[in-house]
């Protein structure tokens, strides 16, 4: 009977330290790829990682209505507004290990939350009805130009990516001015605002816009064919653009995660979010999702390569004034009339 209850407590025992040896990952990206990476991970840790796939909305409802009581470790997410407005309630760690300072740039982090990969967004156009002089010093700011006038298309106001861009202006030019911005913007629209960024793409490639704004990585996804032949010959009609070289550089965003205040694996947790930031890691990211690393010494994908290299990146405006700057954004954009 000794030997049973011996037997017994050594497998209670195993099985607890089977359990603790995970991480439980709450995620709003929707890549196949990550979850590769994440088995990587468990391969060279034995740290299973269980993930929770969802929209944003959804994912951030759960863990804030369980509280205490949820099992989530990990929130990642694509763009630093959506990360900022989240620690804005409290809902974060410090998460902030000596690995993670030293391989994340200062401006594309903070202290509870880290970028894991990198995006810019850009402008994309018709080289048959786009002149290099039109482009000539070509500034986000530039898109309010009356010489725009039912030229330009970009998602809607409610879409997180376009509030970040926005934003990035209030913090640089004020409210005052990114207001009138906004309404200029609208103002040179070719059509009411709908569809993906891929849409706004499709969009210059049929002609009926001159001028689109979209994520990197969206074009490089065209590009590769993975979204059929149609989609790959639009991409090769339009160019990209990188706006704002003179002065602050292209408006970067991050996708990133950061380790919930409530984590009860916060150790693994930050085993993991330090992993994201191994070249490894790095190189599978960018060369699945076509991001741009966060940490020197990888390089993006071909196909991201060849839209330009050697850009000058906004590195001023840290993307913390994201979340901060959001409502206002918002507010502009709204009082613009922009659908």
């Amino acid at each position: 009977m000794k030997k049973i209850g011996i037997v017994s407590l050594i497998l209670t025992l195993f099985a607890n330290i089977a359990f603790a040896a995970e991480v439980n990952v709450f995620s709003a990206r929707h890549y196949d790829s990550d979850i590769q990476l994440y088995e990587k991970f468990t391969a060279k840790t034995g740290i299973k990682v269980n993930v929770v796939s969802g929209k944003d909305k959804a994912l951030q409802k759960r863990i804030t209505e369980e509280g205490s009581d949820s099992k989530a470790d990990i929130y990642i997410t694509a763009d630093a507004g959506r990360l900022g407005a989240f620690d804005a309630k409290g809902m974060f760690q410090n998460s902030l290990t000596p690995a993670i300072k030293a391989a994340v740039p200062k401006n594309f982090r903070s202290t509870n939350w880290t970028g894991i990969a990198k995006r810019a967004r850009i402008m994309y156009y018709s080289p048959e009805r786009v002149s290099a002089n039109e482009l000539n010093g070509m500034t986000y700011e530039g898109l309010a130009d009356p010489k725009w006038k039912g030229r330009v298309v970009i998602r809607k106001s409610n879409n997180i990516y376009n509030q970040s861009l926005v934003a990035s202006l209030v913090k640089n030019v004020g409210k005052t001015k990114t207001c009138s911005w906004a309404k200029g913007v609208v103002s040179n629209m070719a059509r009411d605002s709908k569809g993906n960024d891929r849409a706004q793409i499709l969009a210059v490639a049929a002609g009926e816009a001159d001028l689109a704004v979209a994520n990197t990585y969206y074009y490089a996804l065209m590009l590769s064919g993975k979204k059929g032949a149609e989609q790959q010959a639009a991409a090769k009609k339009v160019m990209p653009f990188f706006p704002n070289q003179q002065d602050r550089g292209t408006h970067m965003n991050i996708s990133g995660g950061g380790i919930l205040k409530t984590a009860p694996n916060a150790d693994n947790a930050k085993k993991l979010l330090e992993f994201l930031l191994t070249k490894e890691a790095q190189e599978h990211i960018v060369n699945n999702t076509f991001e741009y690393p966060m940490i020197d010494g990888v390089e993006p994908h071909d196909l991201v390569k060849q839209m330009g290299l050697g850009y000058n990146q906004d590195l001023k405006t840290k993307v913390v004034n994201y979340g901060k700057n959001q409502a206002t954004a918002l507010e502009c954009m709204l009082a613009a009339n922009w659908k």
